[in-house]
């Protein structure tokens, strides 16, 4: 059976021939756009602060975020949630407003699907992480987080790599209102790791001492998902 993750030859070549702003039609209907072979150049030729490029290998560009599907939560702010639990002192839950009156974070960063579809500079607004784990006062024990979102579905990342500064749980992208497809009202968003661990339609954050694969871990997919390694299977 072919490998889902690796690309046909065909595909690649048919990829490889066009050029910046075509619009590709994929299955049932989903329309994207490529960001061109010259993009692709430039991002893998430049260096992050870590020293690695801002491509990781085997992904190509997107101009904006392609809809990855998920069975949806309920995306009204007013119906919003998010339960903050576990190896925690001070367990609490806040709903959209209390998230709102929190110290918000604006950045942009790449973000990388194990599809292998890569966008740039995508403009995300939030609350950091780490802050929503300093009010609810993390045990020593705690090593990992799992995110909790609709019907079920979880992720998992370590809690080391959750406090980092770019870890948001985000209510804007681009400067507006999540759109529908993409887990509104709120998502968690860790760009260090492919996308899927970017749970939408967060409802929770866990803190547990030990791991807990998430939906798709469980299914095959690899347990820490780092793109510059092409961690895709388990």
């Amino acid at each position: 059976m072919r490998d889902p993750f690796q690309p046909s030859m065909s595909r690649r070549i048919f990829l490889g021939g066009l050029t910046a702003g075509t619009v590709v039609t994929a299955l049932a209907g989903a329309r994207y756009v490529l960001a061109g072979e010259e993009a692709e150049r430039h991002a893998r030729s430049t260096l992050r602060a870590d020293g690695r490029p801002r491509l990781p290998p085997g992904q190509y560009l997107l101009q904006r975020l392609r809809p990855m599907g998920g069975t949806e939560g309920d995306p009204s702010p007013g119906a919003f949630r998010l339960r903050v639990h576990g190896e925690v002192d001070a367990p609490y839950t806040l709903d959209f407003a209390e998230l709102l009156r929190m110290p918000q974070v604006t950045q942009t960063c790449d973000v990388h699907c194990v599809t292998k579809w890569t966008v740039l500079d995508a403009g995300w607004t939030g609350v950091r992480l780490s802050d929503l784990a300093a009010r609810a006062r993390v045990r020593p024990g705690a090593r990992h987080v799992i995110f909790e979102a609709a019907a079920g579905y979880t992720s998992n990342v370590t809690l080391r790599e959750a406090m980092a500064p770019n870890v948001l749980v985000a209510h804007k992208l681009n400067g507006g209102s999540i759109p529908r497809p993409h887990g509104p009202p709120v998502r968690a968003l860790v760009p260090d790791a492919y996308f899927w661990k970017s749970a939408k339609w967060l409802t929770g954050i866990k803190f547990v001492a030990r791991d807990e694969p998430g939906y798709w871990e469980v299914r095959g997919y690899h347990n820490h998902a780092d793109p510059w390694r092409e961690e895709r299977h388990g």
